[in-house]
């Protein structure tokens, strides 16, 4: 009995030292993507209006990187306020930690080189060398083509400088150690022509990150058996919002046509629907940012929808808005 104590309290003492081990090497030496390219990049009128329209009507970076109006309809984001970061994101929508997006503007960047800013918006690794949660989807950048990333970083050095500083994120028990295997190399591809509209309608979808919020996610993981069939939980001050199905299944979009799919956007144009007022303590309100997405060519939205109709049909009714009591 003595023995079989010995041997036992021996295996229990290995995988001791080897939890501590691997979280010792979690801790210590990742992330690991590699050091920050040296690169400057072209910061042409070409290219930065293309990084204008990336980060504020696709990729809609400006969306999580601004402070939004909740008291409009789809929270536009409030003038002035274009890249000074402080969105928080929390538990009480599914995140394991409390994480802010951070200040984008030159004030903040200024010390970043091109480089930095480019490995930090494809990898998820920060200029000192720390992870950055996936609520900015670098793994989605990461698939982007090199140039529309480039173009994206030349725009936000245009951006006017604000003095800002968010609080600093951090990760619950265990994400906190987790995190750290989070960020990966990116795997770039190329922008496929226009006329090729299925796959540049995924390209987009990829781009727009559309898969992160309308796929149930629960303490940093996303349920993959429901990819894109909405029911993921937002919480707002009136009650909880809940995305909508995109797959083509009739509790979906599988009714709609490209037109009507289209014009869904293109409504949130008009002036009176861009700033509609809510009450942001009764109303129903959305997190989704239609005014920023509203403003993508009508041949971007269609190339989405056609992309969409392929996925695979997942019937998930969902019920959008439960108010408080």
């Amino acid at each position: 009995m003595k023995k079989f104590l010995k041997i036992a309290g021996l295996v229990l003492g290995l995988v001791v030292l080897c939890i501590a081990g691997l979280i010792f090497y979690v801790a210590k030496f990742l992330p690991d993507v590699g050091a920050a390219p040296i690169m400057k990049v072209d910061a042409g009128p070409a290219q930065i209006e293309r990084g204008r329209y990336l980060a504020n009507n696709v990729m809609v970076c400006m969306d999580c990187h601004s402070t939004r109006n909740w008291a409009e309809f789809s929270g536009p984001i409030v003038p002035g306020t274009l890249g000074q970061g402080g969105f928080r994101f929390d538990q009480k929508s599914g995140f394991p930690g409390v994480y802010y997006a951070a200040n984008i503007t030159p004030a903040a960047l200024s010390a970043y080189t091109d480089g930095e800013i480019f490995r930090a918006v494809t990898t998820g690794v920060k200029r000192n060398g720390q992870p950055i949660f996936p609520v900015m989807p670098h793994g989605h950048y990461g698939k982007m083509d090199v140039d529309d990333i480039h173009a994206v970083i030349a725009y936000v050095r245009t951006l006017a400088p604000i003095v800002n500083t968010p609080p600093a994120s951090h990760s619950d028990f265990p994400m906190n150690i987790i995190i750290n295997t989070l960020p990966a190399k990116a795997a770039f591809t190329e922008r496929p022509d226009t006329t090729d509209v299925l796959a540049y309608g995924a390209y987009l979808v990829n781009a727009a990150a559309c898969y992160d919020c309308h796929t149930p996610f629960d303490k940093g993981a996303y349920d993959d058996a429901f990819a894109f069939a909405g029911g993921r939980l937002f919480t707002i001050p009136s009650g909880d919002l809940r995305s909508a199905n995109i797959t083509p299944d009739e509790s979906g979009i599988g009714n709609w046509s490209k037109e009507f799919f289209v014009a869904r956007f293109t409504a949130y144009r008009d002036s009176a629907n861009s700033h509609r007022a809510v009450d942001p303590a009764k109303d129903f309100n959305t997190v989704m940012p239609w005014t920023m997405y509203a403003n993508m060519t009508e041949g971007d939205l269609a190339a989405i929808y056609t992309y969409l109709k392929t996925l695979k049909p997942i019937a998930n009714p969902v019920t959008k808005f439960t108010p408080l009591p």
